[in-house]
């Protein structure tokens, strides 16, 4: 029997792991033993997004207290996850991101149901609120008519997404996003999920400690430790090789230890078995019902609650949730590359994540998902920890929860997982989204105090003025006379990822600063060098079709289609423009530097810099 070191083994099974990089890469493909632990980690991390939202929902459907709807809205929600996480890794921006239930969609649900036609009828189930006239409703009647309203102006909402991404806008606005955009856009991701983890962590405070602390053990104490662990090749036989276990399994030890822990305080009644009681949520039984009265199998499917319908209001209200949900993609897949040591996504990547998660958002408002699709920024974070960033990793995740979303049993018993498990397990990962946002203003000079009071001031705003909009007792603050769009307005400025972002941006954009001050040369420089520790290939091409691009090259049209991995437009742009000239001498700069420094705003051209007609 032979023994190998992980560290000498160079295939993708077995990649190298060096310090500051992942162990899998983007492009890497861990063996299926692997992927199948590595994907259910990944879809324990994302669990509380549908779990919430099926219960938030059940409840502004006035249907609160009706187990089979709750379970019906989870089912729908955790399949929509899986399916939209395939389709986003394969044909989107091809990253390792998990999609999940989109939160910017409940404040506009919330004001839509706030309409006096929409108010939940009285125990009588009569409701005279709808075209005047008296319905006599069965229970099933009073939360799916209210149900076709959302799926209707979802779809309508997606739309618009798709021609946001397929038309190129949001690639566009690329060129005028530096590190002092991105910076506060996804640091403020992460500060803006502490509301959620309070509540997921309040239940019993020490269990969530305990499980955090596990997670920090695992990861950073322990996680260099490698054990020998069996293996078997065709080549090699029986051998054993040395994994390092408890940082690749980070998440999913530290969930498994906790809940074996809170199981044996729950058969031994240190738990209060009080439903009334905060700590009863910690117990293992406390939501054995779903799983008792889950079906075997259930199979989401398109208007399967009636033809969905339509509302001025309820369409410009879904717009702003898409809008803000459009700017949180964008800073989660900018963290995704920057955690996963490859370069940030060019526009034509980000323009097809963006029409991805339209698409993926109208088939949820088809089949009655309740809200759309997002990317879900906890488990980039978690990318960190783990070390795991392979985009076939993110698509077992997906195809594990449409097996939970299809088969009832499998996703009930997921859900059994104690909230305050679930909570101390994502706070180390949300952390460190926290953390990479930071980290981006090593491109800036921080001796600057201009770029210091942009940051502070993005960072400021964006808590203080979503913390003042999303008061209760500030509810009738915006008051333009027009409701829908003090609905706009309120979705908008609710949203701290929009706050901060729009801010740094503009006085990035507006305020005096050279190219070199603001971090534009290193940021933009970042995507021609090689930056991967392990000595990955840096290059662009993870974010090309493999196979189909050569082919799509070939056809001239396709460079001016800005979903099309070959797509080129934009670039063209002279060096005359101020903020294109070089900021030092011409004649002491050598080639290499002159194409930096004429590089412009648009990410993709650095992919294409051969292509430049510039003379050096």
């Amino acid at each position: 029997m032979k023994t190998n070191d992980s560290e000498d083994d160079t295939n993708n099974e077995n990649p190298v792991p060096k310090a500051g990089s992942v162990l899998y890469g983007v492009e890497d493909v861990p063996s299926l033993p692997l992927c199948l632990l590595f994907g259910v980690q990944q879809v324990i991390q994302c669990l509380d997004g549908p779990l919430a939202m099926s219960f938030i929902l059940s409840g502004l459907l006035c249907a609160s207290g009706q187990d089979d709807v709750t379970y019906t809205l989870l089912s729908i929600n955790m399949f929509m996850a899986g399916l939209a996480t395939i389709v986003q890794s394969m044909f989107g921006v091809r990253l390792g991101v998990i999609q999940s239930s989109s939160f910017s969609f409940v404040a506009p649900i919330v004001a839509m149901m706030t309409l006096d036609k929409w108010s939940c009828p009285n125990h009588d189930k009569e409701i005279t609120g709808l075209n005047t006239t008296k319905l006599k409703m069965d229970e099933d009647e009073i939360w799916k008519i209210r149900m076709r309203e959302i799926q209707g102006n979802l779809i309508l909402a997606s739309i618009t997404q798709i021609v946001l991404g397929c038309t190129g806008v949001v690639g566009f606005l690329l060129r005028y996003t530096g590190p002092l955009t991105i910076a506060p856009t996804i640091a403020l991701i992460g500060i803006s999920l502490t509301g959620s983890l309070i509540d997921l962590c309040k239940p019993h405070w020490g269990i969530s400690f305990m499980t955090m602390c596990l997670t920090l053990t695992f990861g950073l104490y322990i996680g260099k430790l490698k054990l020998p662990l069996p293996a078997w090749s065709k080549k090699e036989h029986c051998y054993v090789v040395r994994f390092p276990v408890f940082q690749v399994f980070t998440i999913l030890l530290s969930v498994g230890v906790s809940w074996l822990i809170c199981y044996i305080l729950t058969v031994t009644e240190v738990f209060p078995n009080d439903p009334e009681k905060p700590s009863y949520m910690a117990r293992t039984d406390a939501r054995v019902e779903v799983l008792k009265t889950a079906p075997c199998f259930y199979w989401p499917y398109p208007f399967q609650f009636g033809m969905p319908t339509f509302s001025a209001a309820g369409y410009v209200g879904f717009l702003a949730a898409t809008v803000a949900s459009i700017i949180e993609s964008v800073g989660d897949y900018h963290a995704a590359a920057r955690i996963g040591g490859v370069p940030p996504p060019p526009p034509h990547a980000i323009n097809r994540g963006v029409a991805v998660e339209g698409f993926s958002s109208i088939i949820s408002g088809m089949i009655g998902a309740g809200t759309g699709t997002t990317t879900y920024s906890g488990v980039i974070g978690a990318i960190g920890i783990t070390k795991v960033a392979s985009r076939v990793v993110f698509m077992t995740a997906g195809f594990v929860m449409v097996i939970c979303g299809v088969v009832g049993k499998f996703g009930a018993f997921l859900t059994s997982i104690p909230y305050p498990v679930v909570g101390g397990a994502v706070i180390v990962p949300v952390g460190m989204v926290v953390a990479v946002g930071i980290s981006t203003l090593k491109f800036i000079d921080l001796e600057s105090t201009r770029n210091l009071t942009v940051f502070g001031t993005s960072i400021f705003l964006g808590l203080m003025i979503p913390q003042y909009i999303n008061d209760p007792e500030n509810a009738n603050v915006i008051d333009t006379g027009n409701e829908e769009l003090d609905q706009v307005i309120k979705v908008l400025l609710g949203t701290s990822m929009f706050v901060g972002g729009f801010v740094g941006c503009l006085l990035d954009n507006t305020v005096s600063g050279t190219d070199e001050e603001r971090g534009i040369l290193s940021w933009r420089k970042r995507n021609i060098t090689t930056f991967d520790a392990s000595g990955r290939d840096a290059s662009l091409s993870m974010y090309e079709y493999p196979y189909v691009t050569k082919y799509l090259r070939r056809l001239r049209v396709c460079s001016y289609i800005p979903v099309s991995p070959t797509f080129d437009k934009g670039m063209n742009v002279t060096c005359s423009r101020a903020c294109c000239r070089p900021k030092t001498k011409r004649n002491n700069m050598s080639g290499e530097a002159n194409l930096n420094q004429y590089a412009f705003d648009n990410t993709e051209s650095f992919a294409h810099s051969a292509s430049l007609d510039v003379k050096l």
